[in-house]
């Protein structure tokens, strides 16, 4: 039994079919990607997962236990966990407090101090700004301050959207070799992310979608030499 299994999910935005049937697992200590062209329907994937957007036909295991139509909030609580294309943190309010909010859902304050002092261990930048306003932060803090906001719900899939987005090379690779470490530490990921190549050297397997459906999978590394994935997304 894979860890997430979603099958055959269809969404639809009013009348646009947006996912025609959107298939994909994800297992224990994997990361899996999500790859395609804007709009193709990545990030629409990762809400109906999520419960943000509810799913027409379908379904999301995890470990068996069906999650389709539960909500968003109970989601979370049962171990899905969403960092959201474009940061989302609260700007007004300090890093610490951002990090706070994402464990709203645990009671155990010695378990929440310990996923605080792994998340700052990880992103030792946000140890320095803990008094400081997130909104003040640059574009990669931000980043880091919305993975480190995910983890401490203690997730047992993350998800994560568009991470490299608007962030310099140098922080991407920072932002990447995080993504790896996360993994390492037990907490499976599965990445949507416009840098395929880069998206495809950490995963293990990946997915590629167009106009709402899955058109190719395969082990990552055998994606990055497919003759027709270069042509489209590795330039």
């Amino acid at each position: 039994m894979a860890l997430l299994d979603v099958h055959d999910l269809h969404v639809y935005y009013g009348k646009i079919h947006a996912l025609k049937g959107i298939s994909l697992t994800l297992d224990k200590n994997q990361i899996v990607t999500l790859i395609g062209a804007n709009g193709a329907g990545k990030t629409t994937t990762l809400r109906a997962i999520s419960g943000i957007l509810t799913a027409s036909q379908g379904e999301v295991l995890l470990e068996g236990e069906r999650l389709t139509n539960v909500e968003p909030h109970e989601i979370v609580g049962r171990g899905i966990v969403q960092v959201p294309e474009g940061r989302r943190i609260f700007g007004r309010l300090t890093v610490a407090e951002n990090l706070k909010i994402g464990a709203f859902l645990r009671k155990d304050r010695k378990a929440i101090a310990e996923a605080e002092e792994r998340s700052l261990a990880m992103f030792p930048r946000l140890r320095e700004r803990l008094s400081q306003v997130a909104g003040t932060l640059s574009g990669g803090e931000q980043q880091m301050l919305a993975m480190a906001r995910g983890l401490m719900a203690n997730p047992r899939v993350l998800l994560l959207d568009e991470p490299s987005m608007g962030l310099a090379p140098i922080l991407i690779q920072q932002i990447f070799d995080t993504i790896v470490e996360i993994r390492k530490q037990g907490v499976p990921v599965l990445l949507v992310e416009q840098n395929a190549f880069l998206a495809l050297h950490i995963a293990d397997y990946a997915y590629v979608i167009e106009t709402g459906q899955i058109v190719l999978e395969g082990e990552a590394a055998s994606l990055l030499n497919n003759e027709q994935v270069k042509a489209a997304y590795l330039g």
